[in-house]
């Protein structure tokens, strides 16, 4: 078995097509995945960010040239190789010039398949060793004010990079406390529209009744309390960029105004007659999952689609682990500077127990934590018992193990803290975690992986699915 080359996806509405594809594929080292239709397949690659997708031009609700835009826009570093059995000439400068690496025609050669894989790889790779070699030279890690060194933030801020130099609404997407106000700003901040204003919207920190009134503006007498004209924010805006934090918040009401302020680029006051000429560019974020709002109602469609034109997804810090030592230090530094105090470091055992904290509250989390840690210290270094309890408890390990034939398996388990822990998300995690495991010994074989796991493959399956990671 050849070891993990990277992470491919073959999209392809035959399923026989995709079976050969994936035994092939798996057995060079490649870990990989299916999808049966251009949709499927780019939910897939927002969630797991393959280095390679191979994908087919005739499929149902739409087409794999139509799909390669989509792909483009919501990930310009994707490598996607086209496979059809209307091989022409035209067709394959076509794809090639919409972004494709490369074209294949069908039936394939089993040699000319993995030789191109390979390559197609080997320049994803070298892309990637440009970004680290980019990130050495930058300014220690650093992009506008952004702090990281693993992948995920590498790619991000080459991403930011590409998608700056457009005025194109952008949809920022990921959990609480990792940093998508910082995004909107250095998309901003690198781009045109940079001498001009950039205005941000606490959407779900607004009054219902009232956020009409603030992204678009009154006249005197419009409502109680309405005592003069007022502009409204995105007329404070024009020209420049407006970024709206948790646009999930707006309320249906006011969607179907900010829909015509972006399709038509004119707003109107409330209580007035007359349109207002706008040019914003649009940047909103959001924590939560838009396309399930839209399917129960309470997002609508047509305003979804104009948001997402390209989807940006900011990482967990659980996504880049790696970086938490950096930014616990970068954070020591700035709230030493800001306290006055002499911090001169962290220990070793104390950045071990942050790393195995898991923040659910991300970088802000980790932030307001090493504030915290920098008020109380009465040394130079940071020690554990500068940091939190409900930190320092989930970090408290406690050993056991299991018996499998006759073999000892030991595992590491977190103490009950105080304050509680969810039981089910910790087993959940858990449990992809050794899926994860297990496919990467494996080679991305399934069959092999749950074999290895003692289950059957229809559970496996299940699990797959369950945790979308088919």
């Amino acid at each position: 078995m050849s070891e993990y080359k990277g992470k491919i996806l073959i999209v392809d509405d035959e399923q026989s097509i995709r079976e050969f594809m994936e035994l092939l594929l798996s057995k060079e080292g490649y870990l990989v995945h299916t999808a049966s239709n251009a949709i499927e397949a780019l939910k897939s690659h927002e969630k797991e960010h393959f280095d390679l997708i191979f994908m087919d031009v005739q499929m149902p609700l739409m087409s794999g040239i139509e799909a390669l835009a989509a792909f483009k826009k919501q990930d310009p570093t994707v490598e996607i190789i086209i496979i059809t059995a209307f091989g022409t000439t035209e067709i394959a400068i076509d794809v090639i010039k919409k972004g494709a690496y490369d074209f294949i025609a069908k039936p394939f050669k089993i040699d000319t398949l993995l030789s191109t894989a390979s390559k197609a790889m080997d320049k994803r790779k070298l892309s990637y060793e440009n970004i680290m070699l980019k990130a050495q030279i930058g300014d220690k890690y650093t992009y506008c004010d952004m702090v990281g060194s693993s992948a995920p933030m590498l790619m991000l801020y080459e991403m930011i990079k590409i998608v700056s130099q457009t005025t194109t609404n952008i949809l920022i997407t990921g959990e609480s406390g990792t940093g998508k106000e910082l995004i909107a700003k250095a998309i901003h901040n690198n781009g045109p529209l940079n001498k001009n204003p950039f205005v941000i919207v606490n959407c779900g920190a607004m009054p219902e009744n009232l956020i009409e009134s603030e992204l678009f503006g009154h006249k005197k007498g419009s409502f109680t309390g309405a005592i003069a004209d007022k502009e409204g924010l995105f007329e404070a805006a024009n020209n420049g960029t407006i970024f709206l934090d948790e646009v999930g918040e707006i309320p249906l009401h006011v969607q179907v105004k900010l829909l015509r302020a972006i399709q038509e680029r004119t707003i109107r006051r409330v209580g007035d007659t007359k349109d207002i000429l706008v040019n914003v560019r649009l940047i909103c974020a959001t924590n939560r999952d838009l396309s399930e709002m839209v399917k129960n109602g309470s997002f609508r469609e047509d305003l979804f689609y104009r948001l997402n034109v390209i989807q940006i997804k900011a990482p967990s810090l659980r996504e880049r682990g790696e970086d938490i030592a950096m930014l616990a230090k970068f954070f020591m530094e700035k709230y030493s500077n800001k306290l006055r105090k002499e911090i001169q470091g962290i220990a070793q055992e104390a950045l071990l127990t942050l790393k195995k904290y898991r923040f659910p509250g991300n970088v802000r989390e980790l932030e307001n934590i090493m504030e915290r840690a920098v008020a109380l210290c009465a040394e130079k270094i940071i020690k554990v018992k500068d940091l939190p309890h409900h930190v320092t408890d989930i970090s408290s390990q406690t050993n056991f193990s299991i018996n499998k034939n006759d073999s000892v398996i030991k595992f590491n388990i977190n103490e009950v803290p105080e304050s509680g822990l969810e039981l089910e998300r910790i087993i959940a995690d858990l449990e992809k975690d050794i899926i994860q495991k297990a496919l990467k010994k494996t080679g991305g074989v399934k069959k092999k992986a749950a074999k290895l796991l003692g289950i059957t493959f229809r559970s496996m399956r299940y699990r797959l699915e369950k945790y979308g990671m088919e």
